[in-house]
This record gives structure tokens, C-alpha cells and sequence, in this order.
């Protein structure tokens, strides 16, 4: 099998005046996220906080979605030195960039949007929807919980019983539904979905930079205490479940093709 292309190649980072745009590009695998992706996300928010151009900036995705989420083939590839708590650590350090930049993020969201990538979306901004989105929150199907933060995000958006039903049975949400709830702000067709975020992003780089800092800081100040105590919760929840007893039965009846034989431990 062919090596996968470098991580700079797999997701792109460019500049066009004020506006930054962040691009997904791993089409061919619906964009989905592996170890060495996430370190480059992470260096291009750092890129972002440090560049006093950047007034806004679109994070959009190649292909047919916006991100499928992890790359399950790659889980784990050159990180077995850490532990999932350490792994867990150094994603929530990395994807709070997003929480601390003075600009805007606004999400352009085609096709799938799953797990941790439409948990990062939601820590976001503004996001636009494309009519093909789908939205989902698969992680309880596979035994353990989202643990990236977007579900604090998802709660303050919906409510509980909203919230309850996309983490608990793991179904899909389309865009209209996502518009009625208001995960996004817009639908727009398919072929529209990057010149809308791109006008958008422009007006909001035109408008004085202080005042839409301003703006930000009141909006975040309303919910972002809550998004990080609930990931502090998420990396206790995640490693208590990672050594589960239910855990190891949810793999081993799995591996085995048979039901499993929970016990609640």
C-alpha cells in the first residue's frame, strides 16, 4: 500500500489578504483525521493566533464532505509512547487554540461531518451547511464517549434531549434539522457553500477588528466556561472507560462475533 501523503499536504493552510483558510484535503478518505493531521491543525492555529493580518478565517474541506472524523486505519500510528490519557491531553491542549484565537472560524460543511470533526466545527464560530450535510456522533456504537468538546457546544445549541439523542443512538442529522436546531446558521446548495462562507468571512474581516473581538469575547464568554469544564470531564469519563471491564468485553465480543456480556464495570 501506498505511504499516505505528508500531513501539510492532507490539510492546507493559506492566506488571501485578512481571510485564512484551513482546507481538508484527504478526499479519498472523506477527509478523515489521523495523529500526524490533527499536529498540523494545531501548528496552523498556532500559525493563525501569531498573524496580526488575519481578521477571519474558513475552515472548508476537499472533496465530498468536510471531515468523515478519525481515521480508524490510523489510530495510534506513531504515537504508542503515550498513553490515550496523554493522546487525550495533547488534543484538547491542541484544539483549544481554536477557543483562544481573536478571530473568527467559520466552518463550510459538505457531505459528512462526524465525530470529532463536527465536534471541532462545533467549537467554532459560525457554520454553514451545504443541503448534502449529515452530522453524527458515532462514538458510543464504538464503546467509548466524544471526547473533543463539541458536545458542551451541541448541549448549549439543542438542550439535553437533542444532545441526548445524536451521542446516545449515534444517528445522523441532516441539514435541515441541523438548521432548525441551529448546529448551523445557513443551508445553502452545494454548489453556493464556499462563495456564502467566503462573503461571509470577508464582511466580517471589513468590520473594525476591535469591535468584532469585542463582540466575540462576550459572545464566547456566554458558554466557553462550560465547554472546558466539560472537556476536562470528557478526559476523566474516556480514560475510566478506556479501562473498563465493558470496554475490554465490547472489543473482545466484537473481535469474536458474538454479543457481548456486559456487567456495568
Amino acid at each position: 500500500m501506498a505511504d499516505a501523503p505528508p500531513a501539510g499536504d492532507r490539510i492546507r493552510y493559506e492566506t488571501d489578504g485578512p481571510v485564512a483558510v484551513i482546507t481538508n484535503d484527504h478526499p479519498g478518505k472523506h477527509n478523515a483525521f489521523d495523529d500526524a493531521m490533527d499536529l498540523r491543525l494545531f501548528e496552523i492555529l498556532e500559525e493563525i493566533a501569531a498573524d496580526a493580518r488575519i481578521r477571519a478565517v474558513i475552515w472548508r474541506g476537499e472533496g465530498r464532505s468536510f471531515s468523515s472524523g478519525r481515521d480508524v486505519g490510523a489510530i495510534g500510528a506513531g504515537t504508542a509512547e503515550l498513553t490515550h490519557h496523554e493522546l487525550m491531553t495533547r488534543g484538547h491542549r491542541g484544539i483549544q487554540r481554536l477557543l483562544d484565537l481573536e478571530v473568527p472560524v467559520l466552518v463550510a460543511v459538505q457531505g459528512w461531518a462526524i465525530g470529532a470533526s463536527f465536534q471541532r466545527a462545533l467549537l467554532c464560530d459560525v457554520r454553514v451547511a451545504a443541503e448534502d450535510a449529515r452530522f453524527m456522533l458515532p462514538e458510543v456504537a464504538h464503546g467509548v464517549i466524544p471526547d473533543t468538546g463539541g458536545v458542551a457546544r451541541l448541549f448549549q445549541i439543542c438542550g439535553h434531549g437533542v444532545a441526548s439523542d445524536l451521542v446516545l443512538t449515534g444517528r445522523a442529522m441532516d441539514a435541515e434539522e441541523a438548521l432548525r436546531h441551529g448546529i448551523v446558521s445557513r443551508v445553502v446548495p452545494r454548489a453556493d457553500l464556499d462563495a456564502t462562507v467566503r462573503e461571509m468571512a470577508e464582511k466580517v474581516a471589513a468590520a473594525p477588528f476591535l469591535t468584532v473581538r469585542m463582540a466575540r469575547r462576550t459572545i464566547r464568554s456566554l458558554g466557553e466556561p462550560q465547554v472546558r469544564a466539560s472537556m476536562a470531564e470528557e478526559l476523566i469519563a474516556q480514560t475510566f472507560v478506556q479501562g473498563s471491564r465493558d470496554y475490554g468485553e465490547f472489543r473482545v465480543a466484537r473481535a469474536e462475533g458474538r454479543e457481548p456480556r456486559y456487567t456495568g464495570s
